[in-house]
């Protein structure tokens, strides 16, 4: 029997493993300068935050001491508890504003759309600044035929119309991360955080992301008077080509990059690039509950060029990654900070 060569036996080797994923916490190597700012470059706003579990008090300490100037709370309850949030928040502190969130309720109703006229009108007489339509249009709410309600419905124009009569910008997030339309096996590489939360899984969806984006657009496309904003960079962070092409075919779009310094930050090049071209039209968001090391996180990525470092993220983290610096010049970092969400907060100075 010939002996197997050892340098084609060194390179051909693989193992059999018995520890678990969870327990496999491997810490780098590397090492790298660290220049994390402990303060912002320029005062920020956070536009994208979810607040309504947290006291104003609370916030501000964490604002101060991080250099937040103002945050938008993005309130996740309708109806009357959405008021009492709107307006504990806003009685706080000037520093806080809120985005309302679209209440399906009564959807099968044949008066739907007046009953929503009604509603945001009650919303912008306690203060709000904008108006969210989350992923559940489009991925599951359903009429009363129990089919799937598409995003660009023309029953929904009315609506639309409402909120640029009301001068309401409206923020979408529609679809997801494109791992999770992919089955939870060993190739998604977001497979711990689908473990965590399955119900964030969306591969039997009958309705592809790309549709879902593609319906979006078209209702984007039917409303020019209307500024829409894209959570999570519109969900195509992970391909910044096609995010291009959405920012060049849809001037009244614009984006937050909340939850994704994950994708933004492992493609530094290209990310620079698109912060680069399109600075007039990125806002900076969290989407995380405010903490001092979350925010410094971020000012890391787009403010130094530092290597290799953890992203921002929740407990489950988003996949087994870190991220690097883009090193943004003054005039981009101003303008994504602060600036852009200036123009959508007419009574922020």
């Amino acid at each position: 029997m010939t002996e197997q060569d050892k340098f084609v036996a060194l390179v051909s080797a693989t193992a059999e493993v018995s520890l678990p994923l969870g327990e496999f916490q491997p810490k780098s190597a590397l090492v790298t300068p660290d220049n994390t700012p402990l303060m912002p470059r320029f005062p920020v706003i956070d536009y994208h935050n979810h607040l309504d579990s947290m006291q104003p008090e609370d916030v501000l300490r964490i604002m101060d001491s991080c250099g937040v100037e103002h945050i938008i709370n993005i309130t996740m309850k309708v109806g009357d508890e959405a008021i009492a949030i709107l307006d504990r928040y806003h009685s706080a502190s000037p520093r806080f504003s809120s985005i309302g969130w679209m209440d399906w309720s009564g959807v099968e109703r044949d008066d739907f759309v007046n009953v929503t006229a009604d509603r945001l009108k009650r919303l912008v007489d306690h203060g709000i600044v904008g108006i969210k339509f989350w992923k559940d249009m489009g991925l599951t709410i359903r009429g009363k035929d129990g089919n799937l309600l598409r995003i660009d419905d023309e029953r929904w124009i009315p609506i639309f119309e409402e909120c640029e009569k009301l001068q309401l910008p409206v923020m979408f997030h529609t679809a997801d991360p494109t791992a999770f339309f992919d089955p939870i096996d060993r190739f998604n590489e977001r497979y711990e955080e689908l473990a965590a939360h399955p119900d964030w899984g969306f591969s039997d969806s009958p309705v592809p992301k790309r549709a879902l984006l593609e319906q979006r657009n078209r209702v984007i496309a039917r409303h020019p008077g209307i500024t829409f904003v894209g959570a999570h960079c519109a969900e195509s962070s992970e391909d910044l080509g096609y995010l291009c092409e959405q920012m060049d075919a849809l001037p009244n779009l614009m984006v937050d990059i909340s939850a994704r310094a994950s994708e933004l930050g492992r493609q530094p090049f290209r990310a620079r690039e698109f912060f680069l071209k399109y600075a007039d039209r990125i806002l900076f968001g969290s989407d995380l509950l405010p903490e001092t090391e979350m925010y410094r996180l971020y000012y890391r990525m787009l403010e130094t060029a530092d290597e290799y470092f953890p992203y921002p993220s929740h407990a489950s983290r988003q996949g087994r990654w870190n991220i690097y610096g883009l090193s943004l010049p003054d005039d981009v970092l101003r303008k994504v900070y602060r600036e852009n969400a200036l123009k959508l907060l007419p009574k922020v100075s």
